[in-house]
Parts: C-alpha cells; sequence; structure tokens
C-alpha cells in the first residue's frame, strides 16, 4: 500500500508540473509556427500596405509575404491608418511585426528590438511651393505658419530636440491622422507646414507635384521592422538571418528598385502637364488601351503612350516615327498597323511589339522587370541593351537586375567603355530616362485612380476588434504588367552570352 501511495504521489507530482509546464508561456517563433499565421502590423499608405486593382500591394506587404513563406505559414496583414494604434498592438501580442516603414529610435529600441535596416530616409520639412519658405530650424521657430506632425513619430521626437534649442517652437501633434494625409493637406494649402520622411514625399509629388522640400531636418535614418523584446531571440534572430539573406541575392535591392527606383529626379512642370492631361486626355483613350492591353496593366501601355506622344493621335517626329505610339513604318507594318495615325491601330500595334520585345528579354530576368529591359530595347535597340547587361557584368553588377544594368546604359555613350562592346556608341542616357519616365508615368496613374476612387474591396479583408484583417495566402508575385510571375527566373542559370 506504501508502494502504490508513494506511486500515486509521483503521478501526481509528474501530472502538476507538466501542467505547470504547458502553462509556460511559448516564445514567439513557436506560438506563429504553432498557430500557422504570422501577424503583421502595418499602416495603410503608399510604400508599405495598400489593397491595389489587383489585391494587397506595397513593400513591406511584399517583404512580409517572403518572411511569411520562410516561416511556412500563412501571412495575416493588420494594415492600421494612424500610427498611433501599431506599437500598443505589439505590446499586447495582438500583432507579431511591426513592417511599416518605421524609423530606429532611441525610444522604440528601449522598448523593442528593431530588425536590420531595409532602407533609410531624412526627415525634411514640406511645405507648398509659392508658399513662404523655412530654410532653417530657426526660421521654423518664427512660427509663420501651421506646424503639424503625427504624434508619437520620429519627426515630433526631432521636433522636441529642436525645441531645446528654439523653446518658440510650436506645432500641433495629431494621433488621428498620418503622415501622407499631412502631405495632402499642406498640397491644398490647408496647412503651412508638415515634416515627413524624404521617400514619402518624393513618391507624393507624382500626384501632388505642389509639395515641396523646405530643408533636411536629419541626416539618412534606419528604416526597420520591429518585433517585442523577449528572452528567447528566435524570431528576432530569424529576422536578421532573413533580411541578410534577401540583401546578399539582391532581392530586396529589386523590390526596392520596384517601388522607389523610379523617383531619384522630380521635375515639377512635367508632372503638372502630366496630371492635367490624366483629367483632360486620358479620358479618352483609356477604353482602348484597357482593350489592347491583354496581359499588361493597361496604365503601363497609357504611361508609354503619353512617353511617346502625350497622347496626341496626330503626333508625328522630324525622324518619321507617328501616332499615338509612335510607331517607325517598319514596326507598323511588323504587327499589322496599315494608318499609324489611326488611335486604335496604333494602340493595338504598340501593345503587340511591346509583347514582342519581352519574349526577347532573356528569361534570367525576374518577370516585374522584364518590360523595363523592353522599353530600353524599344528606345535603343536590343542588342544596346544587351550590351549594357554585358557591360554589368563585367563590373561586378547582376545583368539581370534593372537596377544596375540603368547604372551602366549610360556608359554606352563613352568611348571608354563601348569600345568593348558588340555594338558601340548608344545614346543609352537617353534610353535610361526613357524608361523611368515611363515608370514614374505609370505610378502617377495609379497614384492618381488611388486618390480619385473609392477603395477597391478584397473578399479577403475582415474587420475584428476595429483591425482591418487581410488573410493573405502564400502565391506568386504579381509583375507590373498584371500577369503571375514564372518560376522560371528563379530557377534559371541562364548567363549573359
Amino acid at each position: 500500500m506504501r508502494f502504490k501511495a508513494l506511486v500515486l504521489v509521483a503521478f501526481a507530482c509528474f501530472g502538476l508540473s507538466g501542467c505547470k509546464w504547458q502553462s509556460q508561456p511559448q516564445d514567439d517563433l513557436e506560438r506563429i509556427r504553432e498557430s500557422g499565421v504570422l501577424r503583421v502590423g502595418t499602416l495603410n499608405n503608399q510604400l508599405s500596405y495598400y489593397i491595389g486593382n489587383d489585391g494587397p500591394t506595397g513593400l513591406d506587404y511584399e517583404l512580409a509575404q517572403r518572411f511569411a513563406k520562410k516561416l511556412g505559414v500563412k501571412l495575416e496583414m493588420q494594415p492600421m491608418f494612424t500610427l498611433s494604434g501599431l506599437f500598443p498592438a505589439l505590446k499586447r501580442h495582438d500583432v507579431d511585426i511591426i513592417a511599416a516603414g518605421l524609423t530606429i529610435t532611441p525610444d522604440r529600441i528601449n522598448a523593442f528590438k528593431a530588425a536590420p535596416a531595409y532602407y533609410f530616409a531624412s526627415q525634411v520639412v514640406v511645405y507648398k511651393k509659392g508658399n513662404w519658405r523655412p530654410r532653417k530650424p530657426s526660421d521654423l521657430a518664427l512660427n509663420k505658419g501651421s506646424l503639424k506632425i503625427v504624434k508619437g513619430s520620429s519627426h515630433e521626437k526631432r521636433l522636441l530636440q529642436l525645441k531645446e534649442l528654439y523653446p518658440d517652437l510650436v506645432w500641433e501633434a495629431s494621433d488621428d491622422t498620418d503622415s501622407d494625409e499631412l502631405l495632402r493637406l499642406v498640397a491644398a494649402g490647408e496647412l503651412n507646414f508638415t515634416v515627413a520622411d524624404s521617400v514619402d514625399v518624393a513618391l507624393l509629388q507624382r500626384i501632388h507635384p505642389d509639395i515641396a522640400i523646405a530643408m533636411e531636418l536629419t541626416e539618412d535614418e534606419p528604416i526597420a521592422w520591429f518585433v517585442n523584446q523577449s528572452p528567447n531571440d528566435s524570431l528576432y534572430a530569424l529576422l536578421i538571418e532573413f533580411f541578410g539573406d534577401i540583401q546578399q541575392s539582391g532581392e530586396l535591392a529589386n523590390l526596392e528598385e520596384k517601388y522607389f527606383g523610379h523617383v531619384d529626379s522630380f521635375d515639377y512642370v512635367d508632372t503638372r502637364a502630366f496630371l492635367r492631361a490624366i483629367e483632360k486626355k486620358l479620358p479618352r483613350w483609356e477604353a482602348l488601351f484597357k482593350q489592347y492591353s491583354n496581359e499588361f496593366d493597361w496604365r503601363l501601355l497609357a504611361a508609354l503612350s503619353y512617353q511617346e506622344s502625350h497622347w496626341n493621335p496626330r503626333a508625328v517626329s522630324p525622324t518619321g516615327v507617328r501616332g499615338m505610339m509612335m510607331l517607325t513604318l517598319p514596326t507598323a507594318k511588323s504587327v499589322g498597323v496599315n494608318n499609324r495615325l489611326d488611335p486604335e491601330q496604333s494602340i493595338r500595334g504598340g501593345s503587340a511589339y511591346l509583347r514582342k520585345m519581352i519574349a526577347r528579354v532573356p528569361d534570367s530576368i525576374e518577370e516585374h522587370e522584364k518590360v523595363w529591359f523592353a522599353l530600353a530595347s524599344y528606345n535603343v535597340g536590343f542588342g544596346h541593351m544587351m550590351d549594357a547587361r554585358r557591360l554589368t557584368q563585367k563590373q561586378g553588377g547582376n545583368p539581370d537586375a534593372w537596377s544596375d544594368v540603368k547604372q551602366r546604359l549610360p556608359l554606352l555613350r563613352q568611348r571608354k567603355y563601348y569600345s568593348q562592346t558588340r555594338y558601340g556608341y548608344a545614346r543609352g542616357d537617353e534610353a535610361l530616362n526613357y524608361v523611368e519616365n515611363i515608370r514614374r508615368y505609370y505610378q502617377s496613374i495609379i497614384g492618381y485612380e488611388q486618390a480619385h476612387s473609392e477603395p477597391v474591396q478584397d473578399e479577403g479583408i475582415a474587420n475584428i476588434d476595429g483591425l482591418q484583417i487581410i488573410q493573405a495566402p502564400q502565391k506568386q508575385a504579381v509583375n507590373v504588367s498584371g500577369a503571375t510571375s514564372a518560376n522560371e527566373a528563379e530557377n534559371s542559370s541562364d548567363t549573359v552570352q
């Protein structure tokens, strides 16, 4: 009986210890894998995440997709419309990660852990062109206009530092708005100044060209994801590994090129003219662009046409190209166009010719970037485009990445470099400007549509406890033309011949 009692006591102790062990909290990585879902808190804006015509998109969204795939779990985006809810949600463990293009600040890294920086941006003061421009921080302290920023942002932290030097400096901090909305208020003349990240300003200038940078308040600062501090750093360690891998592979550079590689330069006059054309000219031709876009995004075809003719069906150049898509006579014949000045024939022919050019681009190039190489070929010739790829490879760059090849295109003008190529001299700088202009027009049309239309509803959206939850299944990325990415690019071992 005594032995039996001891056994019962032992089992009871084991049971109690087992219950205690089961009640111990799991670390973040274990919980994510057990639940099968990665919950990502983000901001609903032009760069991190938004619902486009083809569904969810954005730099942080695509990165989160890749990280969820690495974990082998589904992605659940939890976009918020203001910054104020993000870090409290992370602290409550309502989300696992914050991925929202946020600056690393001392306050944030005291309370949370920052993943490796994935891009850099400076803080800038923004005003509307034609109004009084503050040129140094002391000018802001003159308080000649309303200054409003997002409460709890890195911009507020910077203004608090400046206030120690300029005690008269005043501003309004709002917790019910975001940086993009404040920039729009400046563009509309309803707010004199705000502080924003340089990348956000560059993107929004495509649809609000009246906003301008008055001055920089900081040097470039690191932008990163954030996770909770934890005794077990397994999730944090995996994030470090993830960003290291995609940086080394060039995947991160390709994504950054996709989302803001086209914003290096800004032409105020051209942007204003383009936005007027979107309002007055594009509606007349939109149906034709949609009809003949086929696998392309119609807005890309429209951007190409604007670069060629400014949507003028009667356009004629001294070199003999003409029409909406400015086709040469041989090109027109090759795609069955009899009358280049007929808008429908021209748009149909331009789409067909672009398709032919893309088909020639090597399969080692990712699907969403093929169109940029095809457009460069359209402008400078296929042989010269391939020369730029060979030159890129020779200099240690990636011949399959537009971000690398576009740096070498202008070199085709210089004897030092074109003497090493098969096809010799070319106006590669013009080809680069041609492609980047089309990219800017394309993004401007997208931005204009977003600003003037109702949000696109996605069947994967649900509202739970006030949060907009996006169930994002693992899927192939959608390229710039709207077609699903092929896997050949990942698996191809093609090299530049």
